[in-house]
């Protein structure tokens, strides 16, 4: 599948199970909207090969959603999450320092609760962070506004929350009747989603 660089999203984010929800939330949101959610391979061969195919995607990708709910101590024997801060950095240096359409690129900041991101990345002070609470309708709700700011089809949250309820239900009787467990399907990676996503899409949005 084609995904041209004005309508590609790069969705860095944590690939862990409690953030999935709000993952493939902002994926089906992305997707609905006409634009093409990106996401870095969640089982790469090696760290080197990983990093080489997230600076493809970042520099294929007008836009960014980068979210940092996991940039922080859990636990005390814990530490924190730098991937996704690092990412943040190579977006917004791609921008920075880019010529022709990388100059042009979007960014938009995600965190867990209100100025979180103040004791990990100081140095964005004064961007705009939007907060979701740990919730896929908030996480959807600023993808939304967000995409709408720069330029797409001004859906409603309501009516995009509803076709993401729709599609659910489409994708789990699907899976289901192909051999599939609940299991299974929650275990089933983000890009066999999307994939599932735009299927539903070119199908006509069947129910």
């Amino acid at each position: 599948m084609t995904s041209p660089f004005d309508r590609s999203v790069f969705i860095n984010c944590p690939f862990d199970d409690d953030f999935a929800p709000l993952l493939q939330a902002m994926a089906f949101c992305v997707g609905y909207l006409g634009f093409f959610p990106r996401l870095a391979p969640e089982n790469a061969d090696n760290s080197a090969a990983r990093l080489d195919r997230i600076i493809e995607l970042i520099r294929g990708s007008k836009y960014g959603i980068h979210d940092l709910s996991r940039c922080k101590f859990s636990d005390t024997d814990q530490y924190a999450r730098m991937n996704m801060p690092f990412e943040l950095g190579l977006d917004h240096a791609c921008r920075k320092f880019g010529t022709g359409g990388l100059a042009d690129k979007v960014i938009l900041v995600l965190e867990h609760a209100k100025y979180d991101y103040q004791k990990t990345l100081s140095d964005i002070s004064g961007w705009d962070i939007k907060v979701h609470n740990g919730s896929f309708e908030k996480s959807m709700l600023h993808v939304r506004t967000w995409l709408v700011a720069h330029g797409a089809e001004k859906i409603g949250q309501s009516r995009i929350q509803g076709k993401y309820a729709d599609f659910q239900g489409w994708y789990w009787k699907r899976e289901l009747a192909a051999g599939s467990s609940e299991n299974d399907i929650r275990e089933y990676p983000t890009t066999e989603f999307i994939v599932a996503m735009h299927e539903w899409m070119d199908a006509g949005q069947p129910l």
